[in-house]
């Protein structure tokens, strides 16, 4: 019988590759047209790669854990004639030539040929025309020995082609270096000083991040090159808790949080512009992200238009959200397009902290944990007990100065005081 290609799908706008997680079907099986039968990993979430058309499947060619372009081919389905001739029209589309650049860790077979393992394959040996040879090229190394982030990033002082070109081959960052004490000219970083570190930390125990662990390190690095600044207000929670009793759904301190920040900014939409280049980009649409503990990273599902929603339905979106995030299934699509977050890092019994934005947001609000404390009543003249949590703006400070922030934050604080309007 023909056989059908299995290939990598393009699940997401940015996506050039993914890693298998499970494989559910084996060679013999039958399966139906558009049948879950692998589930892959991307930076962003889990999802699921179906079947072209029903038939049996053929072979696997693809492993748990291993990594695969956009376009490959997984395995193969025994199909019907007709099947077969309709697929073999369609040859699997490789990603974008821009999207495979952007993404860091893809390399040429030039890159990957100036490689030569030595023993456990932690270390490489180049000499020095690869060396010159590499600096010259894409400055890209080979994503299976550590962090997809770009050797280049900024920051740093100035770093000789020679040690740039051995960053790229074990895919570090010119953070990873930052505990490096440069014994060149002016402190620069040697390539003596850098693999006396790596020596120093080749016996240590050391294993591969997770696709959402380095996607979260990526952003999280991308967004430490702006001036961040983090601005804090203490609220009472009260209201927001009397209010809650009397809501069915019952929606969460955190909801009220994004909806007060939602109206707030809708009243100051400046506040949440992005600078780039000579213009400040207002959205057109206020779109909140809520971070999501998933697995061993966050997920920051965005709620769209969350001033013209109201409370019981941000509450019944906001828990589809959770639960999808949880299971790994936030596609691309939920997860980009806000501007602004909320961090409820109080769940953690946190009273204070000062959570990053996104890089392409410019605002975060984070919501301490509600505590029991003596707060002076000017009506009764006299201490009484209210359940106090701290409220805290991180923003892009070149987007917004202390004073509007502050503003916007007082705001939030005001429209948590009368729920009902919410």
């Amino acid at each position: 019988m023909p056989q059908v290609p299995i290939t990598m799908p393009q699940l997401g706008e940015s996506m050039a590759e993914a890693t298998i997680v499970s494989i559910k079907v084996k060679p013999g099986e039958k399966v139906s047209a558009d049948q879950e039968i692998i589930e892959v990993e991307t930076d962003k979430a889990v999802m699921g790669v179906t079947t072209p058309c029903a038939g049996e499947v053929a072979k696997i060619d693809a492993e748990v854990k291993g990594t695969y372009a956009v376009g490959a081919v997984l395995g193969y389905i025994e199909a019907s004639e007709a099947d077969a001739a309709r697929f073999q029209k369609r040859a699997p589309q490789p990603p974008k030539g821009d999207v495979a650049k952007e993404i860091p860790g893809r390399e040429t077979e030039s890159d990957k040929a100036v490689k030569t393992q030595n023993g456990s394959g932690s270390h490489f040996q180049v000499d020095e025309a690869d060396v010159m040879s590499m600096s010259a090229g894409s400055g890209r190394a080979d994503q299976g020995a550590g962090l997809p982030v770009p050797a280049s990033a900024k920051g740093a002082g100035y770093l000789s082609p020679r040690v740039r070109a051995r960053m790229a081959e074990l895919q570090l960052t010119q953070a990873d270096l930052a505990s490096i004490a440069g014994t060149g000219s002016a402190g620069r970083v040697t390539v003596k000083d850098l693999e006396s570190f790596l020596s120093g930390i080749e016996g240590q125990p050391a294993e591969k991040p997770s696709a959402i662990r380095t996607g979260v390190a990526d952003a999280m690095r991308r967004s430490w090159t702006r001036p961040l600044a983090t601005v804090g207000l203490s609220v009472c929670l009260d209201p927001v808790l009397d209010d809650r009793k009397k809501r069915d759904p019952k929606p969460g301190p955190a909801l009220y949080a994004l909806r007060a920040l939602a109206l707030a900014i809708a009243e100051q939409p400046n506040a949440a512009a992005r600078l780039i280049g000579g213009k400040a980009i207002r959205s057109e649409s206020i779109d909140i992200g809520v971070a999501v503990e998933a697995g061993e990273g966050i997920m920051v599902p965005v709620i769209r238009n969350a001033d013209k929603t109201s409370l019981a339905d941000l509450t019944s979106r906001y828990t589809e959200l959770v639960e999808l995030a949880r299971r790994r299934r936030i596609s691309a699509e939920m997860t980009t397009g806000g501007i602004a977050s909320v961090s409820n890092f109080g769940t953690f019994g946190l009273d204070w902290g000062t959570p990053i934005p996104l890089p392409d947001q410019t605002l975060l609000l984070g919501l301490g944990a509600g505590k029991k404390a003596p707060t002076w009543s000017e009506e009764k003249q006299q201490f009484i007990p209210a359940t106090q949590a701290e409220l805290t703006l991180s923003f892009d400070h070149r987007s917004l100065d202390g004073g509007g922030a502050g503003r916007l934050l007082k705001r939030v604080v005001e429209l948590l005081a009368s729920p009902a309007q919410l």
